[in-house]
C-alpha cells in the first residue's frame, strides 16, 4: 500500500507542475523568439530555470529538453529530445512533445506524462506545489498523491529504457 502512495505521489507531483492555479505572471516562449517581444522570461532558455520563476522545482522535468513554448495565457509545449524514462519513487515516462498550462505553482492539463502505479500506467494531469508542507501533489484524474519535493531539486537524468530488476520496458 505505501508503494501505491508513493507512486501516486509522483504522479500528482508531475500533475501539479501543469495544474493550473492563480499567477500573476503568464508563460512565454523558453526559447526566445525574435518575432515577439522581448521580456525578462523570454532570457531563460531552460526551462529547469523556469520552473522556480513559478514556483515549482526544476527536477520535475528530464535532462533531454530541446525546447520549448510559452504562450501569454500559460499554455506550453515542451519538445524533448526523445522520448524517455525516468525513476523517482515510481517510474515515470514522458513522451516526446508535453502539453499543459502553467501557472505560479501548479500545471494543469497535463498531457504527455504517464506514471507506473503498481502494473498500470496513469496519466499525470496535474501538479501542484504545496509549499506548506514542501511537497508537491500529482493528479491523476480525480485521485491525487503529494511527495516530498526535495525529490525534484536535482533535473533527472532521462534514459531511453526503464529498468527495474532485470526487466526492460522499451515502449508504451
Amino acid at each position: 500500500m505505501a508503494s501505491f502512495t508513493t507512486q501516486l505521489s509522483l504522479y500528482l507531483l508531475l500533475l501539479t507542475l501543469f495544474s493550473a492555479t492563480q499567477s500573476s505572471q503568464s508563460l512565454r516562449d523558453l526559447k526566445p523568439n525574435p518575432s515577439r517581444p522581448s521580456t525578462s522570461l523570454q532570457s531563460i532558455t531552460d526551462v529547469h530555470d523556469l520552473l522556480p520563476k513559478y514556483g515549482l522545482p526544476r527536477g520535475l522535468l528530464p535532462d533531454n529538453v530541446r525546447s520549448y513554448t510559452l504562450s501569454d495565457d500559460g499554455t506550453f509545449e515542451i519538445y524533448l529530445e526523445s522520448p524517455c524514462y525516468v525513476h523517482f519513487d515510481q517510474l515515470v515516462y514522458y513522451n516526446k512533445d508535453i502539453k499543459g498550462k502553467l501557472s505560479f505553482g501548479s500545471v494543469s492539463d497535463v498531457s504527455g506524462i504517464q506514471a507506473k502505479k503498481l502494473f498500470i500506467w496513469v496519466s499525470v494531469t496535474g501538479m501542484h506545489m504545496d509549499e506548506g508542507s514542501d511537497s508537491v501533489e500529482f493528479y491523476v484524474g480525480a485521485l491525487s498523491e503529494k511527495l516530498p519535493a526535495k525529490q525534484f531539486e536535482e533535473v533527472p537524468v532521462c534514459k531511453t529504457k526503464a529498468c527495474r530488476g532485470g526487466a526492460s520496458v522499451e515502449s508504451m
